[in-house]
């Protein structure tokens, strides 16, 4: 196929699948509230996650990670995890609810006096967190209380999807960058004036160095220990540990992670979110192409 037609191919496959995502925004969105976040979340259950790949990729980590589980047992937590993804991505796109539900959110640990000291301080603060529960529950209950806290996010592979989905990061407050030179220069800027920024590490960076992520081999960048390092900022592992209701959600604030050097920091916020899934696996994304065989590019 010419070059100029495949382009043309993909950007009507871009448009034609946001489409479809959009409409099933839009029929969510007309629902009250509670019957939504269930309803997306039974949607990517059943139907989204099949279809694409997602749960059939969680299945093969599951199986990587836990060979020893019954094929039961990953089944479900396949299941669940698909459904919390599901529930965070509608919650994610009700700008008029889910921040002010969130805005009272209770937050815990030891990390929660750390980030104050550090906004008295005028010191900056990197919050560190995973694909797990919605992180972006703890993100509205900080701006809620008054924090800068911004957000890096990767642009999406369907720009038509993408311009609504930064919309939607931007609608919680606090500023959003883009990855790239223009998005790092604008939150090093944030940084260095004392703001709070949250960074997600848990996906794949190809050539980025290994760090073992429950007991297999990961690709993962240092970028957030090398910032903290650099601009002395306080870096707080963070989760929003969704509850058994389905809609409410824990806060909970680590202990910073100490300074020392970027290898041994990155391998402590990995440790942590470890622990978070070993604890709770339906939490995390298992969808993600997290290990890959080496030299693999992703695709």
């Amino acid at each position: 196929m010419p070059k100029t037609d495949e382009t043309t191919g993909r950007r009507a496959g871009h448009y034609l699948s946001n489409l479809v995502v959009v409409g099933v925004i839009r029929l969510a969105l007309a629902l009250p509230y509670a019957t939504r976040v269930a309803f997306v979340g039974r949607v990517m259950r059943h139907v989204i996650g099949p279809l694409a790949g997602y749960r059939r990729r969680a299945l093969m980590n599951l199986k990587l990670i836990w060979p020893e589980r019954p094929d039961a047992e990953r089944r479900a937590i396949a299941e669940n995890c698909l459904d919390n993804m599901g529930r965070s991505f509608i919650e994610n796109y009700s700008s008029a609810e889910f921040p002010v539900r969130m805005a009272d959110l209770p937050l815990e640990g030891p990390g929660v006096a750390a980030l104050e000291s550090a906004a008295r301080e005028k010191r900056p603060v990197i919050l560190v967190t995973g694909h797990y529960g919605n992180y972006e529950a703890v993100r509205a209950a900080l701006v809620g209380r008054g924090f800068d806290v911004g957000g890096l996010y990767r642009n999406m592979a369907n720009p038509y999807f993408n311009d609504h989905y930064v919309q939607t990061m931007q609608a919680f407050g606090g500023p959003v960058f883009p990855q790239g030179r223009s998005g790092t220069a604008g939150f090093v800027r944030h940084l260095k004036s004392g703001g709070q920024l949250v960074l997600l590490f848990d996906q794949h960076v190809f050539r980025a160095p290994l760090f073992d992520f429950l007991g297999q081999p990961a690709n993962t960048a240092m970028s957030a220990a090398e910032l903290a390092l650099r601009y002395d900022a306080r870096l707080i592992p963070f989760y929003g540990i969704r509850q058994p209701d389905g809609l409410s959600f824990r806060g909970v604030l680590e202990a910073p992670v100490p300074h020392s050097d970027p290898v041994t920091m990155t391998q402590a916020m990995t440790d942590s979110l470890a622990a978070r899934v070993r604890a709770d696996p339906a939490q995390w994304f298992w969808v993600h192409r997290r290990w890959r065989p080496a030299g693999k590019k992703p695709g």
